[in-house]
């Protein structure tokens, strides 16, 4: 089973668990009935913000900690100036 099947067999699974929550079709346990009326309807903005959140937490410790892979920022640099030398040759103003 790829990883993509997984992803959409647990996505599929959650989705109808939420929609049978949602249309009150299956109760939810330990709650009462006017939290989950109240809870429901916003958790997919709430799943969505707080991925949006982890995103962003993520890019930005991902730049924070770029020049502590020395071997990996000589890499790009590399790789920058090969780019532009390519672009050069072929007539592009780079800089």
């Amino acid at each position: 089973m790829t990883r993509a099947t997984r992803f959409f067999a647990l996505s599929l699974i959650l989705v109808t668990t939420y929609l049978l929550a949602f249309f009150s079709i299956v109760p939810v346990p330990f709650f009462e009935e006017s939290v989950t009326e109240q809870i429901l309807p916003v958790l997919p903005w709430w799943l969505l913000v707080s991925f949006g959140s982890y995103s962003l937490w993520s890019l930005g410790w991902g730049l924070w900690t770029f020049r502590d892979c020395p071997d990996a920022y000589e890499e790009l640099l590399k790789e920058i100036t090969m780019a532009k030398d390519d672009l050069r040759s072929k007539g592009v103003p780079v800089d």
